[in-house]
């Protein structure tokens, strides 16, 4: 696999130069750590299944990086090869990230609602020579789907089953104790070089594969460590999924860095998230206000939270004030609020101290080594309080698209445009107002309204079809899919959702209203008129979700 990171070159020698890009790999923190604090508890894994958590120190940890990434070696990996596993919060999925650093292969996380729709284009498009997923998780087999769709992934070399039964399973190939010792001077991943590649939605229908460095990622780990006044004292809950960039980053990668600890919950429910804040001595979490909402009304069905739990950082959507306030008044949390992207991480976030006056009023402010800007129609840079598109650009924006250079959206300065409509206030703060790319984000998930769409186009009762998010008090926002028929068809919310199903395609992306109109609206030029659908959503009251 050849990866072409295009948006480096002009960044190296200044990034460089002004110490935002450090050279260190994880493979170089995490040395670091075992070498300082051999024994301190690097990992605590909590699975819904079981009575005990898992936990290892940093040395443990090390021996069974050291195992998975013999394993991997003797299954044929090298550098710049891609491993792709779709897993839950594991310790596996932290030991697999740590041993593709150290061999220098290139981690795919992926996230697990996936399903054999977007997992064909994903381990076809990566070219993934490994492909690791639990045997079940949450009552699905991820196995026996895994193994029906080997016909149709040329490139992959094995499939590998944590707590598989057979031959192939995560424990008999990447546990062993019998493949021979990394060899001296093996390869090993560079700070320029891919280190990550992450699928994330968009407007163009399919995926897109973003690509980071170690530089381009800890440049921004280090500089949101600093912001959030995180230290090597942290227990970091990790409830968010690890698979997307919030998880891998700040919750797997993060804590390594620090030297602290991280404490991994596999499936979300509140009332267990705070049995572990309070067994653990929780100190940190980040993840979008759903996780702090539900904490909220467990505290207020009569759990209770840890006086170690001061500091949340929300991303994902903006907060709502009361719940601000409920969260302080209930757990003693202080919420900060952020915005980024899978393509330049958490670029705006603000302060501890500032969290009161400004988290529930604006996005936080540039993070060091990131610049914003907000663009009027004709191009020319607004000033403080008027909308436009957001741009950004600085060290940790990514290294571009997987095969897909013309898609950047970067200009010849360096500019990255966000697609987001934006304002900045007269400190620096930014306040997302609304998005110029067609994405609903639901929970925190971006849902891939394009590929929805095309979908249900091939249906043959639908003659158009447009997907809208409308506002929800949990998940910020839900999807409604609003088609319009071809003479003497019929179609049902039951016909969409089968439909959906049969395709194989993710649920937690199914709309969960659908709305049937005689005619779309349009221009008088037959361009459809899409605002005048989300105006109508939002006057939808909430509805139980499908998936």
């Amino acid at each position: 696999m050849e990866f072409d990171p295009v948006l480096l070159a002009d960044r190296m020698v200044p990034m460089k130069a002004q110490g935002f890009w450090r050279d260190e790999t994880i493979e170089t923190c995490f040395q670091r750590a075992l070498h300082d604090c051999p024994e301190k508890t690097a990992v605590v894994a909590y699975r819904f299944r079981d009575a005990q958590p898992t936990r290892v120190s940093y040395r443990e940890l090390d021996q069974r990086v050291d195992q998975a990434a013999r394993g991997l070696v003797a299954l044929g990996v090298g550098a710049r090869d891609v491993v792709s596993f779709q897993l839950p919060n594991w310790l596996e999925f932290i030991v697999l990230s740590l041993a593709c650093a150290r061999i220098g292969a290139v981690a795919n996380p992926m996230m697990p609602i996936f399903r054999q729709h977007e997992l064909n284009f994903m381990l076809n498009f990566g070219e993934s020579k490994v492909f690791v997923v639990p045997k079940t998780y949450r009552g699905f087999d991820y196995e026996q789907m895994a193994r029906g769709m080997l016909p149709g992934l040329p490139h992959l070399r094995q499939l590998v089953v944590v707590e598989g039964e057979g031959a192939d399973s995560f424990e008999a190939l990447l546990m062993r104790d019998d493949t021979p010792p990394l060899p001296a001077g093996a390869p090993r991943l560079g700070a320029d070089e891919v280190m990550m590649l992450m699928y994330t939605s968009g407007t163009t229908g399919e995926p897109k594969g973003v690509m980071h460095t170690s530089n381009t990622l800890f440049s921004n780990l280090f500089a949101y460590a600093e912001r959030m006044e995180l230290s090597s004292s942290e227990v970091i809950l990790g409830a968010s999924p690890m698979a997307h960039l919030t998880g891998f980053g700040y919750l797997a990668m993060l804590p390594l860095i620090l030297k602290a600890t991280t404490v991994l919950q596999d499936a979300w429910e509140a009332k267990k998230a705070l049995e572990i804040v309070r067994a653990e001595g929780v100190t940190f979490s980040m993840a979008s206000t759903t996780f702090v909402a539900d904490m909220c009304n467990a505290v207020e069905a009569g759990d209770s939270t840890s006086p170690t739990f001061t500091k949340f950082n929300c991303a994902g959507a903006p907060i709502p004030p009361v719940l601000i306030e409920r969260a302080h008044k209930l757990m003693g949390l202080r919420i900060s609020s952020a915005w980024g992207m899978t393509e330049n991480g958490a670029v705006t976030v603000t302060e501890p101290a500032r969290a009161f006056e400004k988290s529930a009023i604006s996005d936080g402010r540039p993070l060091p080594g990131m610049e914003v800007k907000v663009v009027g129609a004709d191009g020319r840079t607004l000033p403080a309080g008027e909308s436009g598109e957001l741009y950004v650009r600085g060290c940790s924006n990514f290294a571009g698209y997987l095969k897909r250079p013309h898609l950047n959206n970067v200009d010849a300065d360096g500019w990255f445009d966000t697609g987001d409509i934006a304002f900045i206030d007269a400190e620096g703060y930014i306040r997302i107002s609304g998005r110029s790319k067609d994405v609903i984000i639901r929970g925190g998930e971006n849902i891939p309204v394009v590929e929805i769409e095309n979908l249900l186009y091939k249906h043959p009762a639908i003659a158009s079809v447009a997907v809208v998010g409308y506002p929800d008090k949990r998940f910020g926002e839900r999807v409604c899919a609003f088609v319009a028929l071809k003479q003497g068809q019929s179609f049902t919310f039951e016909d969409m959702t089968a439909y959906f199903t049969e395709l194989e395609m993710t649920k937690q992306y199914f709309p969960e209203r659908l709305e049937v109109l005689e005619q779309m609206p349009q221009t008088p030029s037959g361009k459809l008129q899409k605002f005048k659908l989300r105006e109508m959503a939002k006057n939808f009251g909430e509805q139980v979700a499908v998936a």
